[in-house]
């Protein structure tokens, strides 16, 4: 059984839970998910709340929150099916600031044709605001969806400069 240590860290009256393995960032929750929410990226995995195993993972988190970063220095353990980890990884080469849309993503993994499941891969990511997810909107400039409700996409974005 996969065990997950988690932190549950405030900021700005909201909570969002960090959760890893022993090799690397397994999970970031956004604005006020529960353990159960992070329970459906891993339902049989035991969860542990070890702040002291998590606490690296929290600071870098709060200090993007903050505005004080711009990228992430760490040790990612995640894991989908091919078709997602090359989503992922495209998702992932993103700057800071920047945004892409669905179908460049589709594009960039060969695969154009894909862009729904695109949005699908999108919405199964474990790690955002470490694999930017909110930098990717729709065709047509509108925000698209996001796990964390638009309300958070918008403020990261506007976080990041870009709206």
């Amino acid at each position: 059984m996969k065990e997950l240590y988690y932190q549950i860290i405030r900021f700005e009256n909201h909570t969002y839970i960090v959760a890893a393995t022993k090799s690397g960032l397994a999970y970031v929750g956004l604005r006020d998910e529960t353990l159960d929410d992070m329970s459906k990226f891993y339902p049989r995995a035991r969860f542990i709340q070890d702040d002291e195993r998590t606490n690296n993972y929290a600071r870098e988190v709060k200090e993007y929150l903050a505005g004080d970063r711009t990228d992430f220095d760490l040790k990612i353990d995640i894991s989908g099916t091919a078709f997602q980890e090359s989503v992922w990884h495209a998702v992932a080469q993103i700057p800071y600031g920047q945004v892409s849309n669905y179908t460049k993503i589709a594009e960039k993994i060969n695969r154009p044709k894909a862009v729904r499941a695109v949005g699908t891969a999108i919405g199964r990511n474990p790690v955002p605001l470490v694999i930017p997810c909110h930098r990717v909107l729709a065709k047509n400039g509108s925000l698209g969806g996001y796990r964390g409700g638009l309300v958070m996409k918008k403020d990261l974005l506007h976080l990041e400069g870009i709206v």
